[in-house]
């Protein structure tokens, strides 16, 4: 036997007396540390290593607590306010539309009457133009968006890439009045001379485009809507179909799809809810517009079911009729007007919320 297997045996003899004549709740690590020889008295110990310069700042900084606490505070008081404002504005248009709200009650919605002298005020020819301007709109729009934002991101050759999507959203920043001013000398006389006269005679049938025609009315003010929507709606819709991988459209081509057929199922269909984003926003930019509208819409409180027919929008009213507005039910009816307005902007939304649901049933958004 070695020495060592000698140690191991005595050291397993003396804990096992150990074990007999002591109390039996004894844990073995001190039984252990019996037979460990500690250093004697007075012998010098190695001193303890000095703490590193990243330690030191650590434990000079502190935890950071207060600091994450008041940053944590401040973004959940920027979110709480996005709340805070959509209900000021609510409660101002709700205080100061009070008189037009107890005068009429739901009726001012659902009456075309809107006669200042008189007392009169009805809302329904002003929703009815917003709503048909815009959805005019995005008819004409969406199509040459989504055409271009396909150009740009899939067809376009690389050097003409930069300079298209540079002009495309550079129409975005042009003001709504020089649209209004383009609308006026160029959009008006070749509707009223050269497309109003065509689409009499190939889309009569239709009964759309009946009436006198003098060049303003509800389809120029939508096809002017349209131009101004265009860029945004195609920037938006180029910029998701960018985001789509590569390896979806060589996956697909992969599988012998043509280049169409790649485009149609590899992007537009994984980019399809952005593209609903881009048609929201759109739309948002077309229920509010107001001086281009304005200009060429024929400022007529009238319910017609031709396209021809001059109109009035909510925005457009408030900005002709406000600093005329002499009495206080005439303000307050103005007022309620623009109340109007924040109510079909929130139903509107709400709409476009269901159509992104029955796109998806309420799968969630993907780009790959």
């Amino acid at each position: 036997m070695s020495r060592a297997e000698d140690h191991s045996t005595t050291l397993d003899r003396m804990t096992a007396d150990h074990n007999v004549n002591s109390d039996s709740s004894t844990p073995p690590a001190l039984i252990v540390s019996h037979f460990v020889q500690e250093p004697a008295p007075g012998t010098p110990q190695a001193p303890p290593p000095e703490p590193s310069e990243i330690r030191r700042f650590l434990s000079q900084r502190g935890s950071g607590a207060f600091a994450d606490n008041s940053f944590a505070g401040v973004i959940l008081l920027c979110a709480c306010s996005i709340f805070a404002i959509v209900i000021f504005i609510a409660a101002i248009l709700i205080k100061s539309s009070h008189l037009s709200i107890a005068q009429f009650g739901l009726k001012f919605f659902s009456t075309s009457d809107w006669d200042p002298v008189s007392g009169q005020f009805g809302a329904l020819p002003f929703i009815f133009g917003t709503l048909a301007t815009s959805f005019l709109a995005l008819l004409i729009a969406v199509p040459l968006a989504l055409g271009v934002a396909v150009f740009i991101s899939e067809l376009c050759p690389r050097p003409l890439r930069a300079p298209i999507s540079f002009l495309t959203e550079l129409l975005a920043a042009i003001p709504s009045v020089v649209y209004g001013l383009w609308a006026v000398f160029v959009l008006v006389p070749l509707m009223r001379d050269q497309l109003g006269p065509f689409l009499v005679k190939y889309f009569g049938w239709t009964h759309l485009f009946e009436g006198a025609n003098f060049g303003v009315g509800l389809l120029t003010a939508g096809i002017i809507l349209a131009i101004m929507i265009l860029p945004i709606i195609s920037s938006i819709t180029r910029d998701i179909m960018l985001s789509v991988p590569n390896h979806q459209r060589e996956a697909v081509l992969a599988l012998g799809a043509t280049r169409w057929e790649m485009i149609r199922t590899g992007v537009l269909r994984n980019a399809r809810i952005g593209i609903v984003g881009a048609v929201i926003l759109g739309l948002g930019r077309a229920l509010g517009e107001t001086m281009a509208v304005t200009m060429v819409i024929g400022n007529h409180a009238e319910i017609a079911h031709s396209l021809f027919a001059p109109g009035n929008t909510l925005a457009s009213v408030i900005a002709n009729e406000f600093s005329e507005a002499t009495g206080d039910l005439y303000l307050s009816s103005l007022i309620e007007i623009g109340l109007a307005l924040f109510l079909v902007t929130i139903i509107v939304n709400a709409i476009a919320r269901l159509l992104v649901w029955a796109v998806t049933r309420g799968a969630p958004a993907r780009v790959s």
